[in-house]
């Protein structure tokens, strides 16, 4: 009989300290195992946490929703937010920059567009009320290898300066060509009355669009 078993009281038989061995055991590594999981789950949660990171669908932003848009013909499937104009969605998101900001109040029509064939100031329209519309900027309505005739009018006349206004000028213009409105020059500036050049090259402007109304 070794040392060990005299620790045992003697009316203990071998299976009952062989039991007792077994639970000591046991419990030893129970308590490792426990520890081992308590240190484990932050590493655990943090692996997990990274996953739906990735499994996350690409694009979406917290507090942005879904919106389809038709520009220039082409549809856009974007995430914008609720109070997005379009005239910011079309820059920052859809990267149409030749409509530009001004006064972002509808006084300047710097940021004039196209909605469904009529002229509209876009920083006025919110980008989630028009995913029925067509809506048509300044990229579409020509390129400088293939120039609308309004463009190439502003070109021969120098109707701008600056060009900030220009886009805008020149999608108001178009319209203008559609729109009920006087053959004299007082009445196309009337017309034009809501866009603004704060150059001032109104008479080349109203040279250029008077020469392509006589043309036509």
């Amino acid at each position: 009989m070794s040392d060990h078993e005299n620790d045992f009281p003697p009316h203990l038989t071998s299976l009952e300290k062989l039991s007792r061995r077994s639970f000591l055991t046991r419990a030893g590594a129970t308590s490792i195992a426990t520890a081992t999981a308590t240190l484990a789950a932050p590493f655990a949660a943090a692996s997990q946490g990274r996953q739906a990171a990735t499994e996350q669908p690409p694009n979406t932003t917290p507090g942005t929703m879904p919106i389809t848009l038709k520009v220039n013909g082409e549809t856009h499937h974007i995430q914008v937010d609720p109070r997005a104009t379009v005239l910011d969605t079309l820059r920052e998101t859809i990267h149409l920059t030749g409509t530009k900001k001004g006064c972002d109040h509808g006084q300047c029509g710097a940021c004039t567009v196209h909605v469904n064939g009529r002229r509209a100031n876009s920083c006025l329209l919110l980008a989630v009320m028009q995913q029925n519309a067509e809506i048509t900027t300044i990229e579409g309505i020509g390129t400088p290898e293939r120039m609308h005739p309004m463009q190439a009018a502003f070109v021969e006349h120098d109707g701008y300066q600056c060009g900030y206004c220009t886009s805008g000028q020149i999608m108001s213009a178009v319209a203008v060509l559609k729109e009920p409105c006087g053959a004299s020059d007082h009445d196309l500036r009337e017309a034009l009355s809501g866009n603004i050049c704060r150059c001032g090259a109104y008479p080349n402007i109203v040279a250029a669009v008077q020469a392509l109304r006589r043309s036509a």
